[in-house]
């Protein structure tokens, strides 16, 4: 009788169940969680975020630091310490108060401050956090470079542009798996793709995130640094007003391109950054005299629209005949470019056996040209000449290292995969010897494009 009963009230409960499924389900699932706001998502607090590393001045004795908070924030500092094995330091660190100046971006008022480290030591580990004296960051760590030529790596990254939470947070971690004692990470304009989306620029700090406040960065802006600001619709175009407030880059350039055009030496090598945007015919007088004053063994140059392009109607003729000569003239080794959104490299003069194969020798290499893309938009591929490699529909990063009269060059997809590399090799009194270590990845170009 108990079973019976048991059976019926199990099947009462079963259809009350299923009638209550029918007539009022608990879950709807055509609704969505509603998307969390910009402004919430990207809100500045009185603690520091988007901290990043670049410099003004020498690598080897400076070093600029850069931070956001909300308006609250009116006086800010930072600490620094040499690194210790154990947390000592902390009751070592020396106060450093920063500078701050306010922002008003579309989502609302901000305050970014600035530190400049002076008087370090070269080759030195230090520790260093920042905050209001109440509110601090973690501490971090960075390193200053050498005072003389010494060898060391890092990281070129062409345009991240687009969807850079989604697709390009993997790209920039990848690349720090795979080059972990990079000195600083080079990005060839278009960071973002609206200069003025400071939703966008939460995107491209966050990708980064703490990378960015230990291993310093070097930008040049791209067009879409340039794009037109809304709330300033009348304005001509020009460098986004949130470049030099969260960047803090040399001011050794022309009058009105002040960290936009600017040089720095680090350890042998001087790296130049042009802005392809505005003003080449000037850049042209001040690059020549910087070329020319320059004691360093490798020269590594930097802007955003191609000397070569590698895509469809995107010729810059222009750049192209103000620029190269002076980069001939005065033998400048690598030209790290983006704006096309495929991958290529070109020899600067061609000889009349251009190199291929996986080691093959280039007596005459010339200048080398790079462009590259990081981010997920992409371009269809336009072969030329003077290309040795190409890639469509790739998203890459590249790994340069220098190390006395040597330069390594490899680029790498955002999977890991080796996709591309070279050597250069100083010969006195001649270009520079090609030395081309091609992998035996396929190149993804049209048709031939691997699916994997």
């Amino acid at each position: 009788m108990n079973h019976r009963l048991s059976f019926f009230v199990c099947v009462a409960l079963l259809a009350s169940l299923l009638c209550l499924g029918t007539a009022a389900p608990l879950v709807a699932h055509e609704d969505h969680p509603p998307k969390v706001l910009d402004e919430d998502l990207y809100r500045a607090t009185p603690m520091p975020d988007r901290i990043i590393l670049t410099w003004t001045g020498d690598p080897a004795h400076t070093q600029a630091v850069t931070w956001r908070t909300n308006p609250s924030v009116g006086e800010a500092l930072a600490q620094i310490a040499l690194a210790e094995p154990g947390p000592g330091f902390a009751e070592k660190a020396k106060d450093v108060p920063a500078t701050t100046k306010p922002f008003e971006s579309n989502l609302g008022p901000v305050h970014y401050h600035n530190v400049l480290f002076e008087d370090l030591e070269p080759s030195t580990r230090y520790v260093y956090r920042v905050g209001d004296g109440t509110n601090w960051s973690e501490w971090i760590q960075f390193s200053t470079a050498s005072d003389k030529p010494e060898a060391f790596s890092f990281i070129y990254f062409g345009d991240a542009q687009n969807n850079l939470r989604a697709f390009w947070s993997r790209v920039i971690r990848e690349a720090h798996r795979d080059a972990p004692k990079a000195a600083f990470m080079l990005h060839a304009g278009d960071l973002v793709n609206q200069g003025h989306s400071d939703a966008e620029w939460g995107e491209w700090f966050g990708a980064g995130a703490w990378l960015n406040a230990m291993v310093p960065s070097i930008a040049t802006p791209g067009n879409h640094e340039y794009s037109r600001d809304p709330k300033r619709p009348l304005e001509s175009r020009k460098v986004t007003r949130h470049w030099r407030p969260q960047f803090a880059f040399p001011e050794n350039g022309p009058e009105g391109l002040k960290e936009t055009v600017y040089w720095l030496d680090f350890q042998g090598t001087r790296i130049i950054s042009l802005n392809s945007n505005e003003h080449q015919e000037e850049q042209a007088v001040w690059l020549d005299r910087v070329l020319t004053d320059n004691p360093n063994q490798w020269t590594v140059v930097t802007f955003h629209h191609p000397v070569y392009s590698t895509a469809r109607g995107r010729d810059n003729p222009t750049i192209r005949k103000l620029w190269k000569p002076l980069f001939d003239k005065h033998k400048v080794d690598l030209v790290l470019q983006g704006h096309d959104h495929t991958y290529g490299r070109f020899v600067g003069e061609l000889s009349e056996n251009v190199p291929s194969g996986a080691t093959a020798r280039s007596p005459d290499g010339g200048t080398i040209y790079v462009v590259s893309v990081s981010g997920p938009k992409m371009y269809d591929l336009e072969r030329s000449p003077n290309m040795i490699r190409g890639a469509q529909d790739t998203q890459l990063y590249q790994i340069i290292s220098i190390d006395g009269d040597t330069l390594s060059y490899e680029a790498r997809s955002a999977d890991g995969r080796p996709y591309d590399a070279f050597k250069l090799k100083k010969r006195p009194g001649k270009t520079n010897e090609l030395i081309n270590e091609i992998p035996d990845t396929p190149e993804r170009v049209g048709d031939e494009r691997a699916d994997d």
